[in-house]
């Protein structure tokens, strides 16, 4: 081969490196910028479940206080870790805070008799008579506290419904199981409330036709060890939802109560 035509070679091969590299570094910033923007939509899609389980922490909190007076405590906040899965969809970990019963919760059941109960308050009544005014306001507290309780077993009774409680101007009356059970109407209303943040707002994740958005819930209780069985007591529960039925549910071709049971739900 002659010097000009290894030359020639040799000045065209340099030209399509030079090019390819400069097309790579045309590409890159983009594909950065995509890899950024995805990211910051998962992680937006994670504070939106975080708040989903703060909302249900919320109502069941609510109802609660509302009816035996005393407020339960979370363990802890809620938080969620999102990533892609390629050829997979969308997962996110949700640590869901687990639920602390007041410490007077055991003695719920010393006020199922509501007679017993009111024969108490009068006691109570006759010693605010002759309290200090600082006292009598104790005295006046724990009156009102056994009244409540006292109403609610009665009410549960009558109605199977507790009495209504107003907030924010509405009547909202809580579940019988909040008193019953409330670990199981706190469970129920987180998962309510994640699945319907799934749906609403789901959308800017770019998720596609084929792909899966899945949801995994777990409570954040720490284990101990000294206790074997403490692991065995926690619970995951999974949802999942296809990208078409969401999209189908963006376009109007589905309702909410529709997609809703679209969505797969399994526990382990």
């Amino acid at each position: 081969m002659s010097t000009t035509k290894k030359r020639t070679h040799y000045i065209v091969g340099t030209a399509l490196v030079l090019l390819a590299g400069s097309v790579a570094l045309a590409q890159s910033p983009q594909t950065e910028m995509d890899q950024i923007k995805a990211r910051q939509r998962i992680s937006m899609m994670e504070g939106v479940l975080e708040r989903a389980v703060s909302n249900g922490a919320d109502n069941m909190v609510r109802q609660m206080k509302a009816v035996i007076g005393d407020a339960p405590m979370l363990t802890g906040v809620p938080e969620v870790r999102g990533f892609r899965l390629e050829g997979y969809g969308v997962f996110f970990d949700v640590e869901v805070p687990a639920l602390r019963l007041p410490v007077t919760w055991p003695l719920r059941s010393m006020f199922r008799d509501t007679r017993e109960t009111m024969i108490i308050v009068n006691e109570l009544r006759s010693m605010m008579g002759e309290s200090e005014p600082r006292q009598r306001e104790r005295l006046a507290q724990v009156v009102r506290q056994l009244e409540r309780q006292a109403q609610v077993p009665a009410a549960l009774r009558s109605t199977g419904r507790i009495g209504a409680v107003a907030v924010g101007g509405a009547a909202e009356a809580p579940e019988p199981d909040v008193y019953d059970d409330p670990e199981e109407h706190y469970t129920r209303e987180v998962k309510a409330a994640l699945v319907d943040a799934m749906i609403e707002n789901s959308g800017p994740i770019g998720l596609g036709a084929e792909e899966w958005l899945t949801v995994a819930a777990r409570d954040n209780v720490p284990r101990d060890p000294l206790i074997p069985t403490d692991a065995a007591d926690s619970r995951t529960v999974m949802f999942r939802v296809k990208g078409s039925d969401l999209a189908s549910y963006r376009a109007g071709r589905m309702t909410l109560e529709e997609i809703r049971k679209k969505v797969e739900t399994r526990e382990y």
